[in-house]
């Protein structure tokens, strides 16, 4: 299965980064590579829906995972996260702080696709 994908919603395409089930490492590994998939979009274009759901996360995954947001920050549009619950809030402030991004959180894929194509 290929985590970081483009899928379809309403004609509209949206990024999805699916970290659902990953282990700390692996979502690390997996926003390592996210800045290079967006770099080749246009800038302020994406749509992207990432989802945690049952991901572990450490310190570690997290510090990746700031770098990797500020870097494709110029080519998002929206983004939306489901799953988010296993991020403790600190860490989840951490992201948004060094980011200088908003991440609202949804409760399924499907309230967040609407999100994102609204």
């Amino acid at each position: 299965m290929d985590h970081i994908r483009f899928v379809t919603h309403r004609d509209q395409r949206i990024l999805l980064l699916d970290f659902s089930a990953c282990t700390a490492d692996e979502i690390a590994q997996l926003s390592d590579s996210v800045p290079e998939v967006m770099g080749r979009e246009p800038l302020n274009s994406l749509l992207v829906l990432a989802d945690f759901g049952g991901a572990e996360f450490s310190r570690e995954t997290v510090e990746r995972m700031k770098i990797a947001m500020a870097l494709d920050r110029p080519h998002v549009k929206r983004t939306a996260w489901v799953g988010a619950e296993n991020l403790p809030k600190a860490l989840y402030d951490s992201i948004r702080s060094f980011s200088a991004r908003e991440f609202p959180v949804f409760n399924t894929r499907d309230e967040a696709l609407e999100y994102l194509v609204s």
